[in-house]
């Protein structure tokens, strides 16, 4: 059975979450400030964290930031704003996904659903995305092991990351749009923004690139998307 934690401060919110999960056949624990819940992420064997971030004495960035220290566990952030530099800021921290309260259990149980599902594909079964490794032009990337190296030096990506620049580096040349590499990636469609996808190639780009503003391996087809250059 998989297990899920809730660290949310609104105890109503939580419970109808926990309920519509448990009739989902996960087994659901629930915490109301985000000590507790760092503490339970680091002694209990969960599949997938549900993170608000408005919590008291430690907003939700602050535990993203502590979990990611020790955990590459999916983190699903709920926020009852609707700013977009607080979705760039969680998923830069981190955060696999985002969803704005006030949200259907329709569309939570969706996300959860996608974010385990792909989690057991990737990690969980222990099957690499293919055997051999990529190199092209000073990248290298070891599919097996998920490490990343430029000219030698290792890069740190996270899972969406690394899962990102992967799909690109298989399919080199072709332009992809926004909605395409969310469903590549996160495994549908209509459940979250185009935010998710600019925020992860702004990241790429920082992290593997010489000048990001001028990429070498990403690049940016203005209208369409993005493609990988070879």
């Amino acid at each position: 059975m998989k297990r899920i934690i809730i660290i949310e401060d609104d105890v109503a919110i939580a419970e109808i979450e926990r309920d519509y999960l448990e009739i989902e056949g996960y087994e659901v624990e629930i915490f109301h400030d985000g000590k507790s819940g760092i503490e339970a992420v680091y002694k209990g064997d969960f599949n997938l964290i549900v993170l608000d971030v408005m919590l008291p004495l430690m907003d939700g960035f602050e535990v993203l930031k502590l979990i990611r220290k020790r955990s590459d566990l999916p983190v699903l952030m709920v926020t009852a704003k609707s700013l977009e530099v607080d979705k760039v800021r969680g998923l830069g921290l981190g955060a696999d996904d985002y969803i704005t309260k006030p949200f259907t259990m329709n569309e939570f149980v969706a996300r959860v659903n996608a974010h385990l599902k792909r989690y057991d594909r990737l990690t969980l079964n222990n099957k690499p995305i293919k055997k051999n490794n990529i190199s092209i032009n000073g990248l290298e990337i070891d599919l097996e092991a998920r490490r990343v190296f430029i000219q030698g030096d290792e890069v740190i990506l996270a899972n969406k990351e690394f899962d990102l620049l992967v799909f690109l580096a298989e399919n080199p040349n072709k332009v992809f749009s926004k909605d395409q590499l969310l469903n590549q990636i996160w495994g549908y469609e209509s459940f979250t923004d185009n935010a998710t996808i600019t925020v992860h190639i702004k990241k790429l780009r920082h992290k593997i690139e010489k000048d990001p503003q001028n990429p070498k391996y990403i690049e940016t087809v203005w209208g369409v998307g993005y493609r990988f250059k070879i």
